[in-house]
């Protein structure tokens, strides 16, 4: 149940707040026990064309793919694999990996204020679902930690 595949597509509830920090940025699975499973160093790179990464998902930011509406979703995802998750755990994975990067030392500080305004933004939608609302609220409290972290520790 702590296997990041699991999480992200077969789990459909709440992801464990103490595991969200595992996902990192991944939105759909993981596949880092086929990287490191030894039986795969036999393996030989397939020329089926099925596994090969699809446009737009291809050069796609975690901010890019937050901004898909739910048509968008379905006419972007159609063939792949992704689909089947739906629209709502799509976003709630996306909430995760967002609420990650806020609390990432990494993105510049225009990045963060560009994720906090479409992770709130969310929060105001009428049909705001329960499922992505909690997961955006998590996400935000991110931003509230490293003020909280920074303000207790001037640099």
């Amino acid at each position: 149940r702590r296997c990041i595949s699991y999480l992200t597509i077969e789990h459909p509830g709440s992801i464990p707040q103490p595991l969200r920090h595992l996902i990192g940025n991944r939105i759909y699975g993981c596949d880092d026990c086929q990287l490191i499973c030894p039986w795969n160093k036999y393996a030989q790179h397939t020329a089926v064309t099925d596994f090969d990464v699809r446009p737009p998902l291809d050069n796609a930011t975690l901010l890019s793919l937050w901004q898909w509406s739910e048509d968008e979703f379905a006419r972007k995802t159609e063939g792949s694999p992704v689909r089947r998750i739906g629209y709502q755990r799509w976003q709630r994975n996306l909430a995760v990996s967002l609420g990650n990067l806020l609390r990432s030392e990494q993105p510049s500080r225009a990045l963060k204020q560009a994720v906090s305004g479409a992770l709130q933004a969310y929060l105001q939608k009428p049909n705001a679902q329960a499922l992505v609302t909690e997961h955006v609220q998590w996400a935000l409290a991110g931003v509230d930690e490293k003020l909280a972290c920074s303000n207790t520790h001037p640099s």
